[in-house]
């Protein structure tokens, strides 16, 4: 790749190329010679806190860039601040960056009720909406929203590998499904129902909601152990995961439950339900678990372990919600790099919308992120795992959706 510096040894080209570097961001909020700024919204509080690990990780991510020299020569000034997972404090929060800070774009802001609030105002302003931490089929739409691009695997493709597993494993299964009531929890049952079809759509008995407002979810578990279901879905962040986790064993329910893979974080979720508690969930992965002696020598997880040691904790070593957001780190820098000198709003929209198999330490082998102007859904692959007590263990074989 030609950088900025190896232009600079000759005075007429680099000349050009300040002179083409200044122009193609002239007109960019956030970007000067020397930097580049970027805007985030995470619950650092609230009842989706667990997920504040993942701006902490992006931020220690783009030190160590900056202490690399940057992108291009350009470092990397990374503003995430707190929304509590509020859609209302999530509109604040952009607002002030977009306007007070004058970021050039956002990356990976979590949750899909947070991005929806903030999807139109983002659009209409043609500020990039990069990398949403969510997998709602709705943040894949670039025909009505070109500046927002998903990240996470669709819940919807998620939900429907679970119920071609039910029907493959327990056809005549009695199906329960606890959902957050919002564009999260509902994908589930869209995809779910989706494979389903009228002739099986008997197959769910019973279905509870619950608000993230709720303190827990116990009577929600209850209501539907009492349907007779012996299958429960769990399409929940890690809050209520772990509470219905819990509470489904305390019940003696044994019931065959599968888990949002927003959700199967050992250390944010399973341990806090309870690692015997947790025995037996299936979800569809597309990580690797470090806790699993098969990455014990993988290239990518000892990459990680590098990075870890440097900048974070040995909790955070272990956390796939952290390795979740270096993963996401190094998709944004890779779209930087993409961008060269151009680092107009356009052209982050445009580079992120053109990645070609790109390959990340912690994915699976054989999972790769693509994009294109037709597709705003870069990871497509998921292959289902089991929780054994320990580690999550892979089985059957990586399911493109």
């Amino acid at each position: 790749m030609i950088t900025r510096r190896s232009f600079l040894h000759t005075g007429a080209a680099g000349a050009a190329f300040l002179a083409g570097a200044r122009a193609a961001h002239a007109d960019t909020p956030g970007v000067t010679d020397t930097e580049i700024k970027i805007g985030q919204t995470m619950p650092y509080s609230g009842p989706a806190s667990a997920y504040g690990v993942i701006g902490r990780v992006e931020a220690a991510y783009f030190k160590m860039i900056n202490e690399q020299g940057g992108v291009n020569g350009r470092k990397i000034n990374f503003i995430s601040l707190d929304d509590a997972y509020s859609p209302p404090k999530t509109v604040e929060q952009v607002r002030k960056l977009v306007e007070d800070e004058k970021v050039a774009f956002l990356f990976n802001t979590l949750g899909t009720a947070p991005n929806l609030a903030i999807r139109q105002y983002l659009n209409d302003n043609k500020v990039p909406q990069l990398f949403v931490a969510t997998g709602a089929a709705v943040f894949a739409d670039p025909e009505h929203f070109p500046w927002t691009i998903g990240f996470n695997p669709n819940y919807q493709t998620e939900a429907r590998i679970y119920a071609k597993h039910i029907l493959a494993t327990k056809p005549d299964g009695k199906i329960a499904v606890l959902f957050q009531n919002d564009g999260f929890g509902k994908d589930y049952l869209t995809g779910l129902k989706d494979v389903l079809g009228a002739d099986k759509a008997a197959m769910i008995v019973k279905e509870a909601s619950y608000e993230t407002s709720e303190p827990t979810v116990d009577s929600q578990i209850v209501t539907l152990q009492g349907s007779g279901a012996d299958i429960l879905i769990i399409a929940a962040t890690p809050k209520f995961a772990a509470q219905a986790i819990r509470k489904s064993f305390d019940l003696g329910w044994n019931a065959t439950r599968y888990v949002s893979n927003v959700s199967y974080s050992i250390g944010a979720v399973l341990k806090p339900a309870g690692l015997e508690k947790s025995k037996g969930l299936i979800t569809g992965s597309y990580g690797k678990d470090v806790t699993d002696a098969k990455f014990k020598d993988d290239p990518g997880v000892l990459e990680w372990k590098a990075f870890s040691d440097k900048y974070l904790t040995p909790k955070e070593y272990i956390d796939l919600n952290a390795s979740y957001g270096y993963g996401a780190a190094q998709t944004m820098v890779q779209v930087l790099k993409q961008c060269g000198a151009d680092l107009s709003r356009d052209n982050v929209l445009k580079q992120a919308a053109s990645l070609k198999a790109l390959q990340l330490p912690m994915l699976l082998d054989g999972i790769v992120l693509n994009t294109s102007p037709t597709n705003y859904s870069p990871i497509r692959q998921l292959q289902l795992a089991q929780f054994d007590g320990e580690s999550w263990k892979l089985f059957g074989d990586i399911i493109t959706g």
